[in-house]
């Protein structure tokens, strides 16, 4: 990892340990940039990717604070883009394949990867479940090019951890819109929806840190697994 991503991985860690106290400003970024010895802009892109993630907010004036609802409660948050084993990991995650096929990209799919309709990709259903209990329907689309290698062992398991622990890739951020829709018949199946029952669908697509898209994606979720942290910087 680069400097700044240690430590924003540290920091991360801090917050998440509560190792700073949630009703006060974090250390300014001066002295964060002594302790970890490093330039302030370092610092700053550090902080910044907490901020986006919606650990941090910044109220001028008064410093960096911790953004309280993030780290008390027990739901779902989508605030880091490291998949849903890593933003819940003191809970079993498992997964059941739905559908697992390589295929050529339709015109939308190849528009949001940046890649041409002959590029193969592949065509992922999984229902994630935690603890046993279904929670979202992940809908992926990835390049074959860009994460080779996926098998059934991967796809039941961590996909997010096999790109960065077994392919080295660095996942550095992702475009999301979150819409609310009607549940299918998919969702009533194995997310044991009922026919009126609202989903709230993320439509996803995830970069690297070189700024080539290797997801896009639709997770739709239980109305009453998920809810979304946003922080509004007031200036």
């Amino acid at each position: 990892m680069t400097k700044y991503e240690t430590i924003c991985y540290e920091i991360r860690n801090r917050i998440i340990k509560r190792e700073y106290p949630i009703d006060q400003p974090i250390p300014d970024e001066i002295s964060l940039a002594k302790e970890f010895k490093c330039s302030r802009m370092t610092m700053k892109r550090a902080l910044d990717i907490l901020v986006v993630e919606g650990l941090l907010y910044r109220k001028r004036g008064h410093g960096t604070f911790i953004v309280q609802s993030a780290i008390q409660d027990s739901r779902v948050n989508v605030i880091r883009n490291e998949g849903l084993t890593n933003l819940i990991k003191d809970k079993k995650v498992t997964s059941k394949v739905i559908k697992f096929e390589v295929q050529f990209p339709s015109e939308e799919v190849a528009a949001h990867l940046a890649i041409d309709n002959k590029t193969p990709i592949y065509n992922i259903i999984r229902l994630r479940l935690v603890d046993g209990e279904p929670y979202v329907m992940e809908k992926t689309y990835m390049p074959t090019t860009i994460v080779p290698g996926i098998n059934d062992e991967i796809l039941y398991g961590s996909i997010y951890g096999y790109i960065t622990n077994s392919l080295g890739l660095t996942i550095a951020g992702s475009h999301r819109k979150i819409r609310a829709c009607k549940s299918d018949d998919l969702d009533q199946e194995h997310l044991a929806c009922k026919g009126d029952d609202p989903i709230l669908e993320v439509e996803h697509v995830g970069f690297l840190n070189n700024g080539v898209p290797f997801e896009y994606s639709f997770s739709r979720h239980r109305y009453d697994k998920f809810e979304v942290t946003m922080v509004d910087m007031k200036r």
